[in-house]
This record gives structure tokens, C-alpha cells and sequence, in this order.
């Protein structure tokens, strides 16, 4: 296919030219540990399905190991707010490239927000190739499982893309999927007689029409032309559906999807008071900087997504879990007052653990980033004669006001829930969240100007895979978590909540110290690599965004 020889060729080159050695070391040894990990489980499961002798627990479990790598694979890059490598038709709308070859180069993209769980099939297919007890054709089962996937993925993206960029039916299309992903896990944790039948059925008592129960029954062997017909079913279902999906997205205009009629003056006098609001709190120019972060943020679809997500799929995804053990919180509903000793640790520090989760999800707009939405706009910073310290401590104010927001915002549904969460478990909630976020603005200031990249506010999802995200945050996130774990340790230890808050006081201290001495190592590089810099963020995307 020259067309995507041509593609891949220009995006190669394109990577090649933007990107510094420090990020490509740090992607490599990331990339290595992430898919190292997942790779030996990989082997580790290809061994387990290899033993002639496990062959009845592999076929009660196969169906419902099937089903989580789908689960996995099509929700978890939505969760992380990233779809892996995707083309950029704004770019390819101009050649006469067919509709048909885009849609299957789309459909090898869609592998890298996925590649784990094509590692865990691998090592299904390779075991099932190696027991003697299956045909020796059985991995090609796997092969149309992986192409299931795929195809699917596709659908989703294209599906989910379209309906958060739409201002219409976001919220309500958000509100929709949460539900979905946190359904499953309501009716585990609640142990409701009926959802746990129906958790069964999917699983290891799976009925035949699934596609994982029918690639199971393929794999194990069992080619009889029911069988086949439903596999078949289903790749033409995930072909036509994805296809559909791709068609839409070619013709779909972003745009006029976020425009919606407008502002009416009330609307439009409220939100200018709140644009205003730091330029009447702060001095000049430290008020106006911080004014110009809210209008960006706020009219970025991107940073727009990953908000909304913080308190809808932060708060579905944890609260089935919150809610779920033995039927209540011990039996009882609890008041706003703390009374929820003896819990899992889940359930009593939910507001802190949504928290966290959001801070997650904001890490890239908010710490790792900052200047990502300026991109050729940041040389201004420059050429006025105002100190870049300034610009800084501008763009942190705005990115702890936004998690301020959050945290608020996912406390007030906790107070209509009835969850645990008087007032010590929202000071404890705000202190985790602000040590936190102390720690991250000092990691994340120098990683911004060291690795400034632009990125484009209206493209709602990252393009980066989820399996680097993953790796990042499974090398730094418990890095920066660990003075805080210190504090629940000490809880833990002496039973305490003066212990808690007086670990936490002494992380405050520590992540203040931290934050001036990366405030200024930040300052000194930015003047340093300005040039380097700015050229990194003025530059545009390939014809594929990774």
C-alpha cells in the first residue's frame, strides 16, 4: 500500500525532527519497563494455557479472561483520556487518498491503544499452540479476536470523540458511558442476585452468541458451524460499525459541533466577571496572566474533557466499590459525620482517592505541560518585559484554582450521596490534593520547559498511547505519592489523626521547599533553551497525531 508507506514514512520524519533526546530516552526506558512487565505476563499466561493438565480451568475461565481484554482494550484508553496514534484528517482531506485505505491504516493505529492486552492474546495463542490438546490451528481464533478489537476500538473512538464535542449531549453522553463501565462493578461490590447471574452468564457460563465465548469455543477447538457463523457475526458487526463510525468522523466538522447559539448577555456578563476575577484579586501583570490561563483552559475542548471526566468517571468508577461492601458501610447509612471506622480503605477515603484520580486525569493541561495550548504564543512571554517567574507562578495559581474547582465539585456529590465525608474528610481530601499538587507543579514546571510540546486544544483525547501514560504515571506517581502514604502509614501505625496531619504538615513544608528551588531551576532553564523551546512548541503534527 503506497499511500500508507508514504504516511508512516512522513510521520517517521516528522517524530524523528521534534523530538529531543532526553524525551526519547525517557520514553524508552519508560516504554520498557511498561511493556516489560506486561510482556511477562504475557509469558506467564502462554505457559498456564500450554499445560495439558489445566484444561478444564482454562475453558470455565477463558471466556471471561476474553471479555476483560476486551473491557480493557476498550475502555481504559477512554478512562486515561487517550486513543494512541490516530490519523490527522485536517491534513489528509486534501489528497486523493481513498476513504477505504485511510480506514485500514486507522485500523493499525488503533493496535497502539491497545498493545498490551495484543501481548497478553500473544501469549494465549502461542500456549494454546503449544497444548497438544488443541488444534494446531487454534491461534487463528486469537487472530480474529485481536481483529474484533480492533475494528471495535475504532467505532468507539470515533463514536465517543463525537459526542463530547458535541456541547448538546457531552454531559449527558458522559453521564451514559460512566455508567456503562461502572455497571459491572455495581454489581459485583452490591452482590445484587441478578446482576451476579448475569456476570456469570458473561463469563465462564458464557452464552455462545458473545464473541469471547465464541472465540473461546473456537480456540478450545470446537469448530461447528454455529460457532463460526457468530464469530463471523461479529467481525462483520465490528467491520460495518467501525467503518460506519469512520465514515462520520471524515465529514464530522468539530467546529460547528462545540458551537452551539449565541451567549445571551446574562451568560456572557457572568463569565467575563469570572475571566476578571484574578485581575481585581492579583496585581498586574501576575492578574492578567492568570486571567488569560482561564480563558484558554476553559475554551479548550481537551482540558474541557479531562475536567468533566474528574467528577463523572472519577466518581461512577470509584463508587461502586465505595458503596459495595457488605451491602452498605457496615450496615448502616452514615451521616455527614466520620463514622466510617472498620471500612476497606476505598470506602473511607473516597473523596480523597477521586481526588487523586483527578489530579491524574488534569496532569498533562495542569503540571506536565503548561505551555502545550500557547504553542508559538509562548515566545511572547520572551518579548514582554515581564519576568518568566511570573508566567510560571501565573499558570500554577490557574491549575490549583481548576483542582480547587474539582475537588469542590466532586465534594458536593459526595454530600447528596450520603457518603463519609464530614468535615475531616474534606480538609483531609483538600491537604492530599494540595501536597500533591505541590509536588507535581514542581516536577511538572521543569518537565515544560524541557520537553514543551504543542498540542492542539481542540482534539478532546491525547494521542499519546495509554500504555506510555500508564508507564509514566507507574514510574512518577508513586514517587510523588509516597511522603503522602507516609502520613496514612503513621495513621495506620498509631491510630491517629494527629500522626496523619502532622506527617502531612511536615510534607507541606517539604513540597514548599521543593516547589521554589524547581521554580527557579525551571527559570534558569527556560532562559537557557528559549529558542529550542519555542521551536518545539511551533511545531505542527504529521499526518498521523502521536
Amino acid at each position: 500500500m503506497p499511500v500508507a508507506t508514504a504516511i508512516l514514512w512522513a510521520q517517521w520524519r516528522t517524530l524523528r525532527n521534534r523530538r529531543g533526546r532526553g524525551g526519547s530516552i525517557w520514553a524508552t526506558i519508560s516504554n520498557i519497563i511498561w511493556y516489560g512487565a506486561w510482556t511477562l505476563a504475557a509469558i506467564l499466561l502462554g505457559k498456564i494455557v500450554s499445560e495439558r493438565s489445566g484444561i478444564q480451568v482454562i475453558h470455565s475461565v477463558l471466556p471471561a479472561t476474553l471479555l476483560m481484554i476486551t473491557l480493557y482494550w476498550q475502555v481504559i484508553p477512554l478512562l486515561m483520556a487517550t486513543t494512541g496514534a490516530s490519523l490527522e484528517m485536517r491534513k489528509l482531506r486534501a489528497y486523493p487518498i481513498p476513504d477505504g485505505q485511510l480506514f485500514w491504516i486507522e485500523a493499525m493505529l488503533r493496535a497502539t491503544a491497545g498493545i498490551e492486552m495484543i501481548l497478553i492474546l500473544t501469549g494465549i495463542g502461542i500456549g494454546a499452540l503449544l497444548n497438544p490438546a488443541y488444534p494446531k490451528w487454534a491461534p487463528v481464533a486469537i487472530l480474529a479476536y485481536m481483529v474484533f478489537n480492533l475494528l471495535l476500538a475504532i467505532g468507539m473512538r470515533d463514536l465517543v470523540a463525537r459526542l463530547i464535542a458535541n456541547r448538546r449531549v457531552r454531559e449527558a453522553g458522559f453521564f451514559f458511558f460512566a455508567m456503562c463501565v461502572a455497571l459491572p462493578q455495581l454489581l459485583l461490590t452490591r452482590r445484587i442476585p441478578g446482576g451476579m447471574r448475569m456476570l456469570g452468564a458473561m463469563g465462564g457460563e458464557s452464552w455462545r452468541g458473545w464473541p469471547w465465548a465464541s472465540a473461546a469455543h473456537l480456540l478450545e477447538g470446537e469448530h461447528s458451524l454455529l460457532t463460526l457463523a457468530v464469530m463471523g457475526f461479529w467481525l462483520v458487526w465490528a467491520g460495518l460499525f467501525g467503518r460506519w463510525q469512520f465514515a462520520r468522523a471524515l465529514k464530522f466538522d468539530a467546529g460547528d459541533a462545540s458551537s452551539s447559539s449565541p451567549p445571551t448577555v446574562a451568560r456572557r456578563g457572568l463569565m467575563e466577571r469570572f475571566y476578571r476575577l484574578p485581575a481585581a484579586l492579583l496585581p498586574d501583570p501576575l492578574g492578567a496572566l492568570v486571567e488569560k490561563e482561564f480563558r484558554t483552559l476553559t475554551r479548550s475542548s481537551r482540558f474541557r474533557v479531562v475536567f468533566l471526566m474528574g467528577f463523572t468517571f472519577g466518581l461512577m468508577i470509584w463508587l461502586p466499590m465505595a458503596l459495595g461492601y457488605g451491602g452498605g458501610y457496615g450496615g448502616h447509612r452514615p451521616g455527614l459525620a466520620d463514622s466510617s471506622q472498620g471500612l476497606p480503605f476505598i470506602a473511607r477515603n473516597y473523596l480523597t482517592v477521586v481526588s487523586v484520580y483527578s489530579l491524574l486525569l488534569l496532569s498533562e493541561s495542569c503540571f506536565w505541560n503548561a505551555f502545550g495550548f500557547d504553542r508559538s504564543a509562548a515566545q511572547f512571554y520572551f518579548l514582554a518585559p515581564v519576568p518568566f517567574k511570573t508566567v510560571l507562578i501565573a499558570k500554577n495559581i490557574a491549575s490549583l484554582f481548576f483542582i480547587a474547582a474539582e475537588i469542590s465539585a466532586i465534594a458536593i456529590v459526595c454530600v447528596a450521596l450520603g457518603l463519609p465525608m464530614g468535615s475531616q474528610k474534606l480538609l483531609e481530601a483538600v491537604a492530599v490534593a494540595a501536597i500533591m499538587s505541590l509536588f507535581l507543579l514542581s516536577a511538572g514546571n521543569i518537565h515544560s520547559v524541557r520537553q514543551a510540546r504543542g498540542v492542539n486544544p481542540a482534539n478532546s483525547f491525547r494521542t499519546a498511547s495509554a500504555g506510555r501514560i500508564q508507564a509514566t504515571l507507574l514510574l512518577l506517581y508513586p514517587l510523588i505519592f509516597s511522603p503522602i502514604a507516609l502520613a496514612f502509614y503513621a495513621r495506620f501505625s498509631y491510630d491517629s489523626e494527629f500522626a496523619f496531619f502532622a506527617v502531612l504538615a511536615v510534607d507541606a513544608c517539604i513540597g514548599a521547599i521543593t516547589y521554589f528551588i524547581s521554580l527557579r531551576s525551571a527559570v534558569e532553564t527556560a532562559e537557557g533553551t528559549k529558542e529550542s523551546m519555542i521551536a518545539a512548541l511551533s511545531t505542527a503534527d504529521g499526518p498521523i497525531a502521536a
